[in-house]
């Protein structure tokens, strides 16, 4: 009796919940991310009362599709995933779900949620979701065992949703829901550098191919940080001085100027970075790029312009 106790006790430990496997498989947090910078370019472009259905619509279609899309991303690349210790719990890898079965849900949800958007909110949000989808999986997954480009390319589906938002409260794209894009494109890039340069060794152990771990003496790396942060600080003053002829900025001088510094902010974490390439400060500019977002979208919203 007592020998089988241990036993029974591994097993309750290592089994986890469907939502614990559900939530790795469909990547969680990143599916946050994605419906807040869809909710933040929605709520950039409505004009007048919020149409709070027309919210929900956006934000369940856009939800399907991130969260198949991170299902079929991870059917891709579950061999390589099994190589690196911060992704080998993951239900592929550690055999709590099958290929077909990943596979198979990854692509109905995808499905239905280029589907709903059609449906219920408007063509080209649908064709923006498609866009992200395709690019995410089909071009970016691929690349990244290819070429250090990967992360650009990868930056172009992580910043469509503000802009499916903006599309699915406006039908319409415009230099102001761009100007949303071009902020979360540039973000991205100091933010999965810090993380890169972190996890470089398991990178290349995987085979994936990041810069971080093909720039040994990591000049490359901490150049790059500080021009797309500096990229990131010019486009994040757009919302404040673009606009469609006829109409007002999406926000005003407070954002402005509350997106200068910050932005200044985020640039000397850049800075230091590349000064010192050490794991603590990779790891004080990731945390610097978490907060950023956040607060940016947050005083955008704060600001906002009545048009």
């Amino acid at each position: 009796m007592k020998s089988s106790a241990p036993a029974i006790s591994e097993v309750i430990v290592n089994e986890r919940s469907f939502f614990a496997i559900a939530s790795d498989l469909f990547k969680s947090r990143l599916t946050l991310l994605v419906l807040l910078t869809t909710l933040a370019g929605f709520y950039a472009a409505s004009n007048g009362p919020m149409d709070f259905v027309l919210l929900g619509h956006t934000l369940f279609g856009t939800a399907l599709i991130a969260c198949g899309a991170a299902a079929l991303n991870q059917w891709w690349e579950r061999d390589l995933d099994a190589k690196m210790a911060r992704t080998a719990s993951r239900p592929l890898p550690a055999g709590e779900m099958t290929p077909n079965t990943v596979l198979i849900t990854g692509g109905i949800m995808c499905i239905a949620g280029l589907i709903h958007l059609a449906l219920f909110v408007n063509p080209l949000s649908s064709l923006l979701g498609a866009i992200t989808m395709v690019s995410y999986v089909f071009i970016y997954t691929p690349l990244k065992t290819r070429t250090t480009l990967n992360t650009l390319v990868g930056a172009i589906p992580g910043g469509l949703p503000p802009l499916i938002g903006w599309a699915s409260a406006r039908d319409q794209m415009s230099r102001e829901g761009w100007a949303l894009f071009a902020i979360m494109f540039f973000w991205q890039l100091p933010h999965f550098l810090a993380i890169a340069w972190l996890y470089r060794e398991e990178y290349e152990k995987a085979g994936f191919v990041m810069l971080p771990s093909r720039d040994p003496s990591g000049e490359r790396t901490g150049r790059q940080a500080v021009s797309h942060t500096l990229g990131l600080i010019a486009v994040s003053i757009c919302p404040a001085i673009l606009c469609a002829p006829g109409s007002l900025p999406v926000a005003g001088t407070v954002y402005f100027f509350g997106a200068l510094l910050m932005g200044m902010a985020f640039l000397w974490c850049a800075i230091r970075f590349s000064r010192e390439l050490t794991r603590v400060r990779a790891r004080q500019l990731f945390l610097a790029s978490i907060l950023y977002l956040p607060v940016l979208f947050g005083l955008m919203a704060l600001d906002k312009i009545k048009q």
